[in-house]
């Protein structure tokens, strides 16, 4: 036995309404046409579905059956129906974005949460690359836009626009060697057993790269791939630790110095690329980046964590 889906959505509608012609005006149907459909419904399924009276309709048992199976029927529909448009769409390759290890800490999380959420056709392939490779790429062809560091990229040839400060502080535990300092050398904090990121992450290259052959020499305690275990390492006392500004939360019981050396002091860009996306997605993904940079809450230079 076959049903037709429109047959059922009309009765579905006369039976709500308690009346052929409601039902009917629901489904812009003349009542003659809305009345021979229904009455075919009986036929096919050969039992009264309907007890007619002077002021409306009424489903019979059978009927009452009919209906509450027929709105399963249309709800598991319209779920199919939406479930294979989605591979209907016009197929578009993912955004692409790229940044350092600084950014991909919080700044990128927090864009991508509001992006996505309010875009949800577009994907976006995220990748942690070092400033000059991240030029590189974007200037290829090969990426959307790339959050920068502004002392590599200010002069790459690519539209640019600051995003927000990525400065560098020494933290360490509360109370600890730092307390009552506002300011600290690299050199000096370097004399002091420290916890760092591992080799192969931007930041730490950028730090080594920074200080090259001068670079003091350091006594790791550990090395470690998050900045989260990274802070969490220095609050627990077990060494000092260089980190970006923006990786520090509220109320974190950590004393915090600025560096004092001119590398520390850097600054983040947002950078376009040159590959030929839609420009609307593009352009939404970059205003998401900057209001996520203008979240990023800054602290001041010393004492323990506060508005950070």
């Amino acid at each position: 036995m076959r049903y037709d889906l429109d047959d059922l959505r009309l009765f579905l509608h006369v039976v709500t309404e308690g009346s052929i012609t409601a039902g009917a005006r629901r489904m812009h149907l003349s009542l003659p046409s809305a009345s021979a459909r229904v009455r075919a419904l009986e036929r096919q399924a050969d039992v009264a579905l309907l007890v007619r009276e002077r002021r409306g309709v009424r489903p019979t048992p059978a009927g009452t059956t009919l209906a509450r199976h027929a709105r399963d029927v249309l709800d598991r529909t319209a779920r199919l129906e939406g479930a294979v448009a989605s591979y209907s769409r016009s197929p578009t390759a993912p955004l692409v974005l790229l940044g350092g290890g600084s950014a991909m800490h919080r700044l990128v999380p927090r864009a991508l949460v509001t992006f996505l959420g309010a875009h949800p056709d577009v994907d976006v392939t995220v990748g942690e690359s070092p400033t000059p490779r991240t030029v590189r790429r974007l200037a290829d062809g090969e990426a959307d836009l790339g959050v920068v560091m502004e002392a590599e990229a200010h002069d790459c040839g690519l539209r640019t626009e600051p995003l927000g400060d990525d400065s560098l502080v020494v933290v360490g535990q509360a109370g600890g060697i730092l307390s009552g300092r506002t300011s600290v050398s690299y050199a000096e904090a370097a004399e002091h057993p420290l916890v760092g990121l591992d080799e192969s992450s931007s930041l730490r290259r950028w730090i080594d790269r920074c200080l090259g052959e001068r670079a003091p020499v350091a006594r790791y305690r550990t090395t470690v791939v998050s900045l989260n275990v990274l802070v969490a390492l220095a609050t627990a006392g077990v060494g000092l630790a260089v980190v970006p500004r923006r990786a520090l939360d509220p109320g974190q019981p950590l004393d915090v110095c600025e560096l004092q050396d001119a590398w520390a002091h850097r600054r983040h860009l947002l950078a376009w690329g040159v590959r030929d996306s839609p420009r609307t997605a593009v352009t939404a993904l970059a205003d998401h980046l900057r209001r996520a940079g203008l979240a990023e809450p800054v602290s001041g230079a010393s004492g323990a964590v506060e508005g950070v």
